[in-house]
Order: C-alpha cells, then structure tokens, then sequence
C-alpha cells in the first residue's frame, strides 16, 4: 500500500459523491481486511490443528517430545535434528516437562500472536509519510500477507521458532526508544540465529552505535551462559559445526536458499565452493551493507532492515523456508517513475514469498537453476540489484501518472461497476504481465488436475457418464458428427497431419501473439482483451470443476481414433500419453476453440484491413474443425468455449464499461472532465 498511494489514479473516478462518502468506504474497507486477517489466522490454526499428530510440529516433537533430542541426556547435536544455538536448547529445555496437547496448542496460539505483533510493528514502521488510508489499512494487509507467506505456513506447521528473531529485530530496530534496550533484543536474536550480528554493522554505521555494542555485549554474555551450562553441545554447535554448519537436512535441499546451498546445488563442492561462497558472502555482505546504511540515512529504515536480513539469507551456510521471511519485507521500497511500474516489485515479492517455486518458473531443465534458487534470487535482488527510490527523489511520492482516456458513455447507468478501471491508455509493466500470466497458467493448470481430485483417473467414472450424456444430446440434436468426421480425416493423411499440427501447434501461440502485438502496438485494447480472456479461462475453470467430461477418443465403444496421442489402452486406467501432464477430462468448455474465438474476435474487431479480419476469423474455424476431427472435443465442447468466452467479454464490459477508441485523447490526472480531443470518435 505504501507502493501505490501516490499511484495517479484518475480523479474523481467513483463519480461527484465519492468525496462525501470517501470516510465510510474507508472504515468498511478496513473491516473487511481485518475479517480477511481474521479469516487467514483462523485457517492457518485450523490447518496445524487439523494435522494428524505424528504430522504436524514435527520440529517442535523433534525437540521437546517424549522422544525429543531435548529430554535426552546426551548431546543437543548427537543426531543433527537439533539445528538451533545451545542457547536455544537452553530456552526450550523447560517446555519439555509441558504437557504435549496444552504445548501443541500453546505453541500455535503463541506463534500466532508473535506473527500479529510482527504485522502491527512493521505496519507502524512504514516510510514515513504516508497517507491516512495506508496507515489505517496497513496492519491488517500486512498481518494477511505474513500469513499466506511460506515462511509462516512453515514455520506453524513444524513449530519452527524463527519468527522470533525476525520479532527481536523488528522491536530493537523500529519499535523500542533506548540503544540499550534495542541492543539487548537484537543480541538475544542473535543468540538464537547467529547471522542477526549483521545487524549490528547497520546499527553502528547508522550512529547508533551505544545499540552495536550492546547488541555484542547481549551476544557474548548469553552464548556464555548457554556454554556454562551446556559446555559440550556449545563446543560441538560453534567449534566443530562452525556456527550449526552440516546440522539438519543436508545443504543442497532445495529448501536451503542460501549461497551455499545454491552453489552445491550447481555441483560445486569441496575447496572450492567454500571459497567461492566464502568470497561471494562477504561481496554481498559489504554491499549490500552498504545499501542498507543509505536508505536507513534516507529515513527508511523498515527498508534498510529488510535488506540486511536479505543478506543474513544469502550468507548464512544454511537459510531454510521458515527463515526466509526478511525477504517479504522487502516490498516496503518503491520501485519505478511511472505508476505502472509501483506494483511489480510488490507483486513479485509477494508472489515468490506465497507460492511454490514451480509455479514462478515453467518446467524447462534450462530453467532449474533460476526455479531452484528464486528465493536466493529474490533475496540477492533486494540486497544488491533493485533501485529502490530515495524519500528525496521527486518521484517517491508523485509517479509519473498514467495516462486517462475520456469515458465512455454506457448503455446503462451503473456501468461500468469499477469505473477507476476503464480509461487506462498505457500499457502496464511487461516484467509484471510475463510473471503474472505464468502463474495464471500455472493455478489454471493445477485447478484443471484438482478437478478430478487430483488425478486423472479420479474422475474416470463420472467422466464417461457424462460424455454419454453429452453424446445423446447431441443425437437429440442432430450433431453427433464427431465419429464420421474423424473417420473421414482418418482416410487422408495430409488432412489427419494438418489438424492434428493445427490442434498441437496454435493454442498457445496464436493468443500470445495477439497480446504481444496488442500490448506493443495498441495498449489499451491489450487490457481490455487481457480481461476477457482472463475472465474466459476463470469461467472455463468452474466448468472443468463441475462437469468433468470424456472426450471422444477416451469414450470406450465409440470407435473414435486418437489422432494426436496415438492408441489408447481402455484396460489401464491411466491411459493417453498425456495423462501425467494435464487433466484429460477438462473438456467442457473447449478452450482450444475458446481461446481461438476470442482471438479471432479480437483480430476481427480491432484489425485495420478486412482480409486480416476475414484471416482472424478462420482461426476458430480451424480450431473448431481440428478438435472435433481428432476426436479431442465433442461438437458441444465448442458451444462451451463460445458461451464462456461471451460470458468474459460481457463481464469485462460490466466491469470497465466500453472499449475506449483509439483516437481518444488522455484526460490530465485531478481533472473532472475529459478535454475533448480533436477528431476524437466514440465506438458504438
């Protein structure tokens, strides 16, 4: 929020009463994201709880169970479970006389609380100044973002006490008033994960160095303590595992982002890889260091705290998923002149700190690298690459605006029902559409697969039922063609190669290219034809989800032959050469011949020639003819696609209002009404 609340939103957008009411929208939209907070923590509760026993906590069994390393006499480190500092062995040791349902219960009731407060300190830290709305609405976004973020989920499913540190440094850096105190929280977390002490660095090179001594004199005094106490496990823990080094899974776990673990995870290893990545750690170190102290000079101190724990995470030897959170606190820095440009690096923080890694990144071998390590990547980028803007710049606070078109007036009166979002002419950020189409693809795939409860042949039975249904329909209506059609192909082999290399070759690329040539070429078409296709594949995945469909070449006794996959064996289960890949039950709605209509109608509507309308036009009659004649689709199929995508296009239409012509000229940012532009049209 602190991204984009100078964003150059066009104004009066909600129409003259906006202002009156500009207090009530505020206090009900606050509401509503404290509920969605509320919503989020109790699912995430519900979720650890709702785990059977031997599943859930397993690092916090691990340590204080019956069986726990923690009720042992011997070593903390005999096993290599235990992967804390002796003086987090020394702080766990009471729970272990806990009962285990009142510690269970305890420890997720509590983890929840400190993930609460980590929301309302960070919250309260943001770069001042900020606007009224965002400080009123920060907390609960920010507790909502920590929730849904991986390093959170993980850490309450193990039972993982990672979220302290984080806390610690938060309250001494932002929060606490005295060095002295802020140096004693941050020493004590740094006594229980040692890389906090590059915090101290920051604290002294930012003239608060009463605090960086304090913070090594908390350091020193508490690891003393825990080797009085523990003198063999602190041995074992700081002289032969080097600071926890070699403890718990093994350093190339892809679950390990740090620079070591990349660096082995590229098959370095030896003499070499602990000089490359001791040489690598103390560049990112120094630099990214050094980045830090400027913007916390700049006032930003959130900032400058996010980015020396994004170092913490590149030069730690090992930087688990429940350690990673200081790169989601990264997104408090603006990125970006133009407003088109504020939300990418929220969004993309935000999409690698929520989601699984193979859904950032396309299953390519060449591209293993990057999937495997985005986390690191993301961490780095803060530390080291990403300009983030200084409070002095001109455009930290007032963006380059986007650019306005003049309304379109509507044949009803309440459209469009968002009006901020019809009069958009600049094209948005390509970095952000790339990285948002892949994840759309990539939910769009996994909701496909979920379909049949998350395999293929999970739906085997209902699938066949209603291909007999859709099949018997279709003799009502006299257009069970798909038999002869695909018998018919089958006899002309340059006719069965054609349709199965149009069916195989365009589905993809026809839609990217329309977008690219729309993007580049007509900017706001693009995004009234980005959100029609978008709502199109929304509808067609409900449709996936309720009525999962057999195609004809996977109907058994229909004598249909599977041109593009080859033979199919009725007798297994799972069957067709594609079966690991994708849902072969999403049929209903066809988006081949859905995603083909809605580029020929695009191409149709906005090319400038006929005859590329009339080329636009044959795309989903190839596309329809293709799907029936390899025996894919059902002829009903096709109707599906062309209902769901008329019911994307009219969404859009409700939702944004009419499509702004081309000649239309962009109304100045604070203006009420348009200046007309000469020569200026109005599409019907």
């Amino acid at each position: 929020m602190a991204n984009v609340e100078h964003g150059g939103t066009a104004g009066n957008a909600f129409g003259a009463g906006a202002a009156g009411t500009a207090k009530e929208r505020l206090s009900a939209m606050r509401i509503g994201l404290w509920l969605i907070a509320t919503v989020l923590a109790i699912r995430q509760v519900a979720a650890v709880l709702s785990t059977p026993k031997g599943e859930r906590l397993t690092d916090l069994e691990t340590w204080v169970g019956p069986d726990g390393v923690l009720q042992v006499k011997g070593s903390l480190y005999d096993s290599t479970q235990f992967t804390g500092t002796p003086f987090g062995g020394l702080v766990l040791k009471p729970l272990t006389r806990a009962a285990e349902q009142a510690l269970g219960w305890g420890w997720t009731f509590g983890t929840l609380l400190l993930v609460v407060a980590l929301g309302l300190v960070a919250a309260r830290a943001l770069p001042k100044p900020v606007s009224r709305r965002t400080s009123l609405l920060a907390a609960p976004v920010a507790i909502s973002l920590l929730m849904l973020s991986l390093p959170v989920r993980n850490a309450l499913n193990l039972g993982q006490t990672s979220i302290i540190p984080v806390l610690l440094v938060l309250l001494g850096c932002l929060a606490v008033r005295g060095e002295r105190a802020s140096g004693i929280l941050i020493g004590l977390a740094a006594a229980l994960q040692p890389t906090v002490l590059l915090f101290a660095p920051l604290l002294w090179f930012t003239g608060r160095r009463r605090a960086a001594a304090t913070t090594g004199i908390t350091f020193a005094a508490v690891t003393a303590l825990a080797w009085a106490a523990l003198p063999h496990d602190s041995t074992t823990y700081w002289v032969n595992h080097l600071a926890g080094v070699g403890l718990g899974r093994d350093a190339d776990d892809l679950t390990n982002q740090s620079l070591h673990g990349a660096l082995l995870r590229l098959g370095l290893n030896g003499p070499l890889e602990i000089g490359l990545f001791l040489l690598l750690g103390a560049a990112v170190a120094v630099l990214g260091l050094r980045r830090a102290v400027r913007y916390a000079q700049d006032g930003q101190l959130l900032l400058a705290v996010a980015i020396t724990g994004c170092v913490a995470v590149a030069v730690s030897p090992t930087s688990w998923q429940h350690q990673l959170l200081w790169v989601l606190l990264a997104l408090v820095g603006r990125v970006g002149r133009k407003t088109s440009d504020r939300y990418m690096w929220p969004v993309a923080v935000i999409l690698v700190m929520t989601l699984p890694a193979k859904m950032m990144l396309p299953n390519m071998s060449a591209l293993y690298p990057l999937r495997d390590n985005v986390v690191l990547l993301a961490a780095l980028a803060a530390a080291l690459v990403v300009p983030f803007l200084s409070r002095t710049s001109e455009y930290y606070r007032a963006p380059i605006p986007t650019d306005y078109t003049e309304s379109v007036p509507a044949r009803w009166k309440h459209i469009p029902l968002l009006p901020f979002l019809r009069r958009v002419l600049t094209r948005p950020n390509l970095l952000l559409e790339l990285l948002l189409i892949r994840v759309g693809y990539s939910a769009y795939q996994q909701v496909r697969l979920a379909a049949t409860g998350g395999t293929n042949t999970g739906g085997r039975v209902t699938a066949e039922h209603h291909g007999d249904e859709i099949l018997s329909i279709e003799r009502f209506l006299h257009i069970d063609i798909e038999l002869w059609a695909n018998h018919a192909v089958v006899k002309v082999e340059w006719l069965r190669d054609f349709f199965d290399f149009y069916y195989t070759s365009f589905h993809f690329v026809v839609p990217l290219s329309v977008l690219a040539v729309l993007y580049v070429r007509r900017p706001a078409d693009y995004r009234w034809a980005r959100s029609a296709l978008g709502f199109a594949t929304l509808f067609a995945l409900v449709g996936f989800w309720l009525y999962p469909l057999a195609p004809p070449r996977l109907m058994p006794g229909l004598g249909v032959i599977d041109t593009v996959h080859g033979v199919q064996d009725f007798s297994k289960p799972d069957y067709g050469t594609l079966t690991a890949l994708t849902n072969q039950y999403a049929a209903m709605p066809s988006l081949h011949f859905g995603w083909s209509l809605w580029c020929g109608l695009v191409i149709a509507i906005l090319a400038p020639k006929w005859w590329m309308k009339a080329l636009g036009l044959l795309h989903p009659l190839f596309t329809a003819s293709a799907i029936v004649a390899t025996g894919n689709h059902w002829v009903l199929d096709a109707v599906g696609g062309a209902a769901v995508v008329g019911a994307g296009f009219g969404l859009t239409y409700l939702l944004q209002g009419p499509r702004p012509g081309p000649l239309m000229k962009p109304v100045e940012v604070g203006t009420q009404e348009p200046v007309p532009a000469t020569g200026s049209r109005t599409p019907s």
